[in-house]
Order: structure tokens, then C-alpha cells, then sequence
């Protein structure tokens, strides 16, 4: 039996019907920010909040609801709580083999200075991952990094989180924007040059409001130098690669420009003083921060083997993200070549979607069509394969015994029960949310604010992102209504679907779960809710500005669309 989804299912009325779909965010927010429930408890109650609104309210029957939430369950723990168990593993394999001394020394040797680390690590690494592999890697490697180098892991989380906004709209290989041709019609190109044409300045600023969250407006601009290097380079390379390449390069591209920018620049200049947190300044009143570090000086061979493991993680998620290499590890190859043909075949083996009992094709959908609906399990195609593949070589590398490797794997998994519950908890409640129908009334709602669309549009891309944790799925959800929307009022479509795009990545750091992601990282399980209030002002801020940018550009900006 199909069910059809009812967007004003209370009375007919719009505005009543999302006063009633918010009921499951705002417990969300209740839940972590004031009541301060471990994550896992606040994600499963939410899920329990959002299963009551969708069948008490929406009129979804119960069996579809529970399967939808099985649903989202499934892709919490693969791809993403899967990318989350390979990347705190391999980082810990370099803790517990003592390669990770010589890369915090290796990065030391640049600079000792927080700010300037930060910047290389959160901003232009983490920028970097995400264009590779994206689905939380960037944000769990670059922090259990920072954390390595001394950072108060619950600053590294949020540092990290706020870092990630520059690069989440072309993460994943372009795959957000790629993502939004489909249901809208428009070409990927032209809305890669839209979003390149908003997010640039985004991008720009970050690098300095990271310093200022951390130090404040004096000690900022004692390193605003470097800052600029850092901002611009990566601005001035994610607009280039946008708008002439396409959407699969530009964090990529930007993140290495910006990353050997700064690293040159430090060869060359130094700020006056070296900012450490203050509860180091009180331990080196006492004793040398890291005394073995100060003492010891590596060979270049020495840092290059104790980076390996990074730079292995960094080659095998770029080959795992390349065409046509990544449909082949999903068993989609369609080429002729024999060895892609034999990985194809693996592929096949190991790549499983199966209908969704009683889900599948069994709801119909705003535009009248049934709505598929499977499990999904890409075993060797997954980023976190391509990790734990890192992990493997790095056992050789790092001449661990295969019981020390055992016993870190086990660690890890131990360590993040929780967290992927919580995760796998949110990701149900997400999917519940969408195949309800709470997120589309959600967005009928603001669709509502006429002149003011443009203004509001990108908030549309901030909550989806939140609801479901990732910019491609806010532009699947969002882009068609974003389109239609902005025909009616008299707005440019492609401007809305950047704006879709461009407002989704403010989004990200609240997300329950890249929260989620960074706590696991960093150790700091059940600790969500303190992770969640320390981004959420920083998210809604970063909100205004994209606003603002797409107002002007619906107005005195209009030249800068494409």
C-alpha cells in the first residue's frame, strides 16, 4: 500500500503544520543545549520525538516511519560511522608507534605558534580532506591532529568545525553541486561559477575569525600576514577553479595552494610573539612545553615516514574519489579497460542495495511519484575502506606487531560505541524527517517570505544541511523548491541554488552529526551538547553574511551571476 505525503497536515494550514515539524529540532536544541543529555540519549530521543510527530501528526503510517528510521540507521554506520572508526584508528596507530612525536615536531618546526597552526592544520588540511573524501573525515583527522599538538580537544573540535565551512560546498569531489543538475535541470557548471562567485568570500574571512574566536582582536592582527595568505590564496584559487574547471577540483586545489602558500611564507617570516594557550604559558613557566621535541631534530626522511600514514590516507581517498576508478569500486564501471573491469567486479560483489521493506516506492512524493527508498552498503567503494587500506600499509610503515594492531582497532571501537549510536540515531531522524515530509513543509514555509527569498534563501540550504548533516542531501532536498520558488519571485534559479549551497555550509558545524563526528575524534563522548553551544552562534552568524551576500547579489550584485 502506498502513502501519499501531506506537507499541511494540520487543518491545511502551513504555518500550524511547521510550528509541528519543528517540534523535533527544537527538542533537539532542548535536549543538548539546556536539558545537556549525553549525545546518544538526546539523538535517540529525538528520533522517538520525530517517529510520534511523523505518525501522530503527518499521518505516516507506523511500519513505514520505523522503516525509514532503519533506513538512515543503516547509513550512519556505513558510510559515515565507518570513515569515523578507520580515521581514529589510523591516528591512534601513529600515537602508539610514536610516529606521531615527529609529526608534531615536524609541524613545531614550522611553527610553535597556535594560531599559525591552526590555519594549517583546521583551515587548509581539513579543507583538503574534505574535497577528497568529505562524510566527517576531515573534520575527525584535523582535530585528533590539533589535539596531538596539545590543543584542549573541546577548542580542536570547534575549531575544526568552523575551519570546515569553506570547503563543504565542493566537498567530496564536486559531489554537491553535481548532485543538484539532476532534479533541477540546470548544469552543474553554472552553478559551481554561482557558488564560486559567493563562497570565496566566506572563505576568505575564515582564517581570521578563526584567530579571533581563539585570541581575540590584538593578538589577530599580530599574525594578520600570514592570515591573509592563508584566506586569499585559498579564496582567490577556490573562485578560479570554480568558475573555469568545474566542481570537482576547487577545494582540492585550494586547500594545496593555501596549505604551500603558508608554508612558504613561514619559511620567511615570523610573528613577534608565540601565542600558546594559557594554561601552557603556566606549564612552560614550570618545565619546556615538549622537551623531547626540543631536543631531538629529525632527518627529512624521518618526517617524511612519520607523515606517511596522512599521505597514504590522502592518496588512496583521491584515488577512491577519481573517475572513473570510483564507479568502478562501486560495481558501476561501463569502460573497457581490463583492470578497472576486474575492480568493477569486486565492486559488484561487495556493493549491496536492497529495497526497504514496505518503504520502498511506497510513498508518493511532492511531484506525484513514488519515492525509492534502499539499504545501501558499498563495502569496498566507502571512504573509510580507502583509509583502513592507509591503516594496513601503515602497520608495515610503522613496524607495529599485528597484536598492537588489533588491540588499537579495539580501542577505537570501544571508544566510539556511543558516538556512532548517536550518530546512526540523528541520520534516522533525518531520514524520518524527509520521508514524513517535516522538511519539505519546512521549506514551503520559508518559500513564503516573497521579496524576501533572496534573503532567505540560503537558510533554506543552513536548515536542510542541519536536519540531514550534509550538503549534498540539503540540495536534493531543497534544490527543485529552491528553483521553483525563485521563478516565482522574480529571482535568478541559479542564484538560489548557490544561495541553497553556499548557506548549507554554515550549517555543517551544528549538524548533530558532524557534532557527533568531532566528540568522537577528540575523546570527548557525551560531551555533545557543550560542542554544539559553542558553534551555534558562530553558525548563525556566518548564515547572516551569506544572506546578505545573496540579497545584494538579487540586487546591486546581479552582475556577479553567471
Amino acid at each position: 500500500m502506498t502513502w501519499t505525503q501531506n506537507f499541511t497536515p494540520i487543518t491545511d494550514n502551513l504555518v500550524l503544520s511547521s510550528l509541528a515539524a519543528l517540534i523535533p529540532i527544537l527538542y533537539f536544541f532542548w535536549a543538548l543545549t539546556i536539558k545537556r543529555m549525553k549525545g546518544y540519549i538526546a539523538g535517540i530521543t529525538t528520533l522517538l520525538v520525530a517517529l510520534a510527530v511523523a505518525v501522530l501528526i503527518y499521518g505516516m503510517p507506523a511500519g513505514k516511519a520505523v522503516m525509514s528510521a532503519s533506513q538512515g540507521a543503516v547509513y550512519g554506520l556505513l558510510p559515515i560511522g565507518w570513515i569515523i572508526i578507520t580515521s581514529v584508528f589510523l591516528y591512534k596507530m601513529t600515537v602508539k608507534s610514536g610516529q606521531f612525536n615527529i609529526i608534531r615536531s615536524s609541524v613545531l618546526s614550522l611553527t610553535e605558534d597556535r594560531r599559525l597552526q591552526a590555519l594549517l592544520v583546521a583551515f587548509s588540511f581539513g579543507a583538503f580532506l574534505e574535497g577528497a573524501a568529505g562524510f566527517g573525515a576531515p573534520v575527525a583527522i584535523s582535530a585528533a591532529l590539533l589535539v596531538g599538538l596539545g590543543f584542549n580537544p573541546l577548542y580542536a573540535a570547534g575549531i575544526c568545525l568552523i575551519a570546515n565551512t569553506a570547503p563543504v560546498a565542493f566537498g567530496a569531489v564536486g559531489i554537491p553541486i553535481i548532485a543538484m543538475e539532476g532534479p533541477t535541470g540546470i548544469a552543474a557548471m553554472e552553478i559551481s561559477k554561482m557558488v564560486g562567485r559567493q563562497l570565496p568570500f566566506l572563505s576568505a574571512f575564515i582564517p581570521l575569525y578563526l584567530i579571533l574566536i581563539m585570541t581575540g582582536w590584538k593578538r589577530s592582527l599580530e599574525v594578520l600576514p600570514a592570515i591573509l595568505v592563508s584566506g586569499f590564496s585559498f579564496a582567490i584559487t577556490q573562485y578560479l577553479s570554480s568558475n573555469f574547471l568545474g566542481p570537482e577540483l576547487p577545494d582540492i586545489l585550494s586547500a594545496l595552494v593555501s596549505l604551500f602558500a603558508l608554508a612558504i611564507f613561514l619559511k620567511f617570516w615570523k610573528p613577534k610573539t608565540i601565542f600558546r594557550f594559557a594554561s601552557e604559558e603556566t606549564a612552560a613557566a614550570v618545565e619546556p612545553l615538549y622537551p623531547a621535541e626540543a631536543e631531538t631534530k629529525y632527518t627529512k626522511w624521518q618526517i617524511f615516514h612519520a607523515w606517511s600514514p596522512f599521505l597514504l590516507l590522502t592518496l588512496f581517498i583521491t584515488i577512491w574519489g577519481m573517475n572513473p576508478i570510483k564507479p568502478a569500486l562501486s560495481g558501476h564501471y561501463e569502460g573497457n579497460n581490463v583492470f578497472l573491469g576486474g575492480i568493477n567486479e569486486l565492486g559488484k560483489l561487495l556493493t549491496f542495495q536492497i529495497e526497504v521493506p514496505g518503504l520502498h516506492n511506497a510513498i508518493i512524493g511532492s511531484d506525484g511519484l513514488p519515492i525509492a527508498a534502499f539499504y545501501k552498503i558499498e563495502l569496498l567503494g566507502a571512504a573509510g575502506t580507502a583509509i583502513l587500506l592507509a591503516a594496513i600499509v601503515t602497520k608495515f610503515i610503522a613496524h607495529m606487531s599485528a597484536k598492537d594492531v588489533y588491540s588499537t582497532f579495539v580501542e577505537a571501537m570501544k571508544e566510539l560505541a556511543k558516538p556512532i549510536l548517536m550518530i546512526s540515531a540523528v541520520v534516522a531522524f533525518a531520514y524520518v524527517t524527509n520521508a514524513s515530509g517535516m522538511s519539505t513543509t519546512l521549506g514551503m514555509t520559508l518559500a513564503k517570505s516573497g521579496d524576501l527569498f533572496p534573503f532567505f534563501a540560503p537558510v533554506l540550504g543552513w536548515l536542510g544541511v542541519f536536519i540531514t548533516g550534509s550538503d549534498t542531501s540539503a540540495n536534493l532536498l531543497f534544490g527543485s523548491l529552491q528553483k521553483v520558488t525563485a521563478l516565482k519571485v522574480g529571482m535568478e534559479p541559479v542564484l538560489a541554488l548557490g544561495a541553497n549551497s553556499s548557506g548549507g555550509v554554515t550549517g555543517k558545524m551544528i549538524s548533530p552529526q558532524s557534532i557527533a563526528i568531532a566528540c568522537a575524534a577528540v575523546g570527548l563522548a557525551g560531551r555533545e551538547s557543550e560542542l554544539l553551544r559553542f558553534t551555534l552562534k558562530h553558525s548563525l552568524f556566518l548564515l547572516l553574511l551569506v544572506c546578505v551576500i545573496t540579497f545584494l547579489q538579487n540586487g546591486v550584485l546581479s552582475w556577479m551571476i553567471p
